[in-house]
């Protein structure tokens, strides 16, 4: 730029250009703080409604696998920035959540932490307790908001982060990138045939194959963890199953965690987390409908984990290339409603997704939704700004408070050179494809090479199509709560937020969202009190382990015992494996293993119906060592005289293994 002075005060500027990005103080930076956590976030394993199907009747009836939170925190001190990310195993995030985890972390941290640096994101299990959100429409089929379950994933959540944060360590973080091609397909491929196509033959699948894994690992070589993402629906388990349950994403975890020697108690061990991407219609059932491919539930989530597991680990071990750049983020609240349309959700949404059948089929009409779900009012036409979607319930509009969030987070976050879009819905895989091309052309140019879809983060607002894919009216496109017009009003909104990250700028944090922990309705129910048959105690058997097994058979034992609610064990099992050593019993499974189930049951025993069955079954590995063994089962139970909360355990048999 030229300043010529022609007199009287007159200057021109010839030449006048953009001013120049100022020098990056992290250029080729590859020298990280990285850190690990984990933490469990098991809620009420009994009678509490399960959140992602919305089925009243699913309930909780036990656990198959504990649900954890894994957290990772990188710092780059080259600029003095951080960035936790979490991925947890739930349904989604809540606005109610994400308040709550960042006023605990700002109550321990202070400013270290806050909305803009926090990213939280699930892993979209169908197999968790519901009732952790603050709006009406995410509590309605788990008839309200439960408070205890709340409280366990908020502090579990910041526990996790905690623990990241004590752990860490200068490191590395390593990148690797595959193609997983035969674990998912498209659920709703007619919609997906309705955009250009143009763009489809820009691809080679209707789906998002590809996996892309850090490796986070000390300058000493000590391995910390790792994290993937990996686009695929949590319903390999399905909508009849009553166990709590991580489904696919969750098992991958706890095979690669296992095979690393993760220790689940200590406040520092190894965490593999398996992310969410764009997964909005896609499906881990891959012969179709709820199908995929195991004889069970049980079989088809250990097929679709072990897929996962394995590309995973193929790619950890890969893993060489260094991230270069430093830390950093762009944060903002969106107000969606006032860009596109109030929220409202469509009849197809009623009927639910190939995978997870709800009501009826997809694109049944209004008459059918009045005899299904009396509560909503279907609209025979829509509103000029929902465009092909028939209204079943305005959710945006309702008194004195919205069922569902109307200011949305956005959220950009860049470790070196990956960018982590964060997005607060369901993204499907064209959308997603288009999200990224527009973080893609802001970003690029300012050295970022690899671009990934975070789902199901900071927030819950439904689902997001293209246009296209929005009127065929799928569930989907039913689901997609503001409107035709959803999906470019967040490609804005992110667009300014990497322009921005990319230039150094800062954004404008947007109109703040609503807090409503002040106005929580419920219609669940305590423990009153817990009872036993005479003559028998809490933990006495109702009946026994046989005197021996051979592997591969399982032992089942059922005890009197406590209603879960009671205590969630936190940290703790509700069982225990235990095999006899010389001088002492020593574990060997509890209810975060594969290998064992934790089953509720209400037992109406005379004169109080307050008596519960607890049953644990163990499926004899092929491995496991030969030897003497028992079952021990721990809860609590309620006094109905004085209110109080007792621990008990009961232990079966000795028997053989053989």
């Amino acid at each position: 730029m030229r300043r010529v002075v022609l007199g009287l005060g007159v200057l021109i500027v010839i030449g006048a250009t953009a001013p120049a990005r100022a020098q990056d103080p992290c250029a080729g930076n590859t020298r990280f703080l990285v850190g690990s956590g984990l933490a469990d976030i098991t809620g009420p394993a009994a009678e509490l409604g399960m959140m992602g199907y919305a089925r009243l009747d699913q309930k909780t009836a036990g656990i198959h696998q504990r649900l954890r939170s894994r957290a990772f925190v990188f710092v780059s001190p080259c600029n003095g920035r951080r960035v936790a990310f979490v991925s947890a195993d739930l349904a989604f995030i809540t606005q109610a959540v994400k308040q709550e985890v960042v006023r605990r972390l700002g109550a321990t941290y202070g400013p270290l932490y806050a909305d803009a640096n926090v990213l939280l994101s699930a892993t979209h299990t169908h197999s968790g307790p519901g009732g952790f959100s603050h709006y009406a429409l995410y509590n309605l089929t788990v008839l309200g908001f439960d408070r205890q379950n709340f409280e366990v994933i908020a502090d579990g959540i910041y526990r996790s982060i905690a623990r990241a944060h004590d752990g860490l360590v200068e490191g590395t973080v390593k990148l690797a990138q595959g193609e997983l091609l035969d674990a998912s397909v498209n659920r709703s491929p007619a919609a997906y045939l309705r955009n250009p196509p143009d763009e489809r033959a820009r691809f080679s699948s209707d789906v998002d194959p590809t996996m892309t894994l850090l490796r986070l690992e000390g300058v000493n070589g000590e391995e910390i963890g790792a994290v993937n993402w990996f686009a695929v629906h949590g319903t390999s388990m399905g909508n009849r199953n009553l166990l709590i349950s991580g489904d696919n994403k969750g098992y991958a975890s706890y095979l690669f965690e296992k095979l690393k020697g993760t220790r689940y108690t200590a406040a520092r061990t190894f965490a593999s987390a398996f992310a969410q991407g764009a997964e909005g219609d896609v499906s881990p059932n891959v012969f179709g409908g709820t199908d995929g491919g195991g004889a069970d539930d049980f079989e088809s989530t250990a097929l679709s984990g072990e897929k996962q597991f394995m590309k995973a680990l193929e790619l950890y071990d890969a893993a060489t290339v260094p991230l270069a750049g430093g830390v950093d983020y762009r944060h903002a609240h969106v107000k969606m409603d006032a860009l596109a349309c109030p929220a409202a959700i469509g009849v197809s949404m009623l009927a639910g997704a190939e995978d997870g059948p709800g009501f009826g089929a997809e694109g049944f009409t209004c008459r059918e939704v009045s005899n299904l779900w009396r509560l909503f009012v279907c609209e025979t036409t829509t509103t000029a700004c929902q465009g092909a979607k028939p209204i079943v319930l305005e959710t945006g509009t309702t008194k004195p408070f919205p069922w569902t969030p109307e200011v949305l987070p956005v959220q950009i976050v860049r470790i070196g050179d990956l960018a982590l879009v964060a997005v607060p819905y369901e993204s499907t895989t064209m959308a997603g494809r288009r999200l990224l091309a527009t973080v893609r052309e802001k970003l690029a140019p300012a050295g970022v090479h690899h671009f990934v879809i975070a789902g199901l983060a900071n927030a819950y607002s439904g689902y997001v199509t293209t246009r296209e894919e929005y009127a065929a009216q799928h569930y989907e496109g039913a689901s997609t709560h503001f409107g035709p017009r959803t999906l470019a009003t967040y490609r804005r909104a992110f667009g300014r937020l990497a322009a921005a990250l990319g230039d150094g700028r800062p954004v404008p944090p947007g109109p703040a969202p609503r807090d409503l922990s002040c106005c929580q309705t419920t219609l669940q129910t305590g423990v009153l009190f817990d009872d036993k048959p005479l003559g028998k105690r809490f933990g006495s058997l109702y009946r026994d382990a046989r005197p021996s097994y051979g592997r591969g058979e399982a032992v089942r034992v059922t005890f009197w015992g406590g209603h879960p609610k009671n205590d969630p064990m936190t940290e703790r099992s509700y069982l225990q494996v235990e095999r006899r050593t010389d001088d002492a019993w020593i574990a060997v499974a509890s209810d975060s293993d594969w290998d064992t189930k934790y089953s509720w049951q209400r037992n109406n025993c005379f004169p109080t119906l307050a008596c519960s069955h607890v049953t644990v079954e163990w499926a004899i590995p092929q491995d496991a060592e030969p030897g003497t063994y028992r079952i021990r089962h721990d809860g609590h139970w309620k006094s109905g005289w004085d209110g109080g909360v007792r621990p008990y355990s009961g232990t079966s048999r000795e028997f053989a293994v053989r």
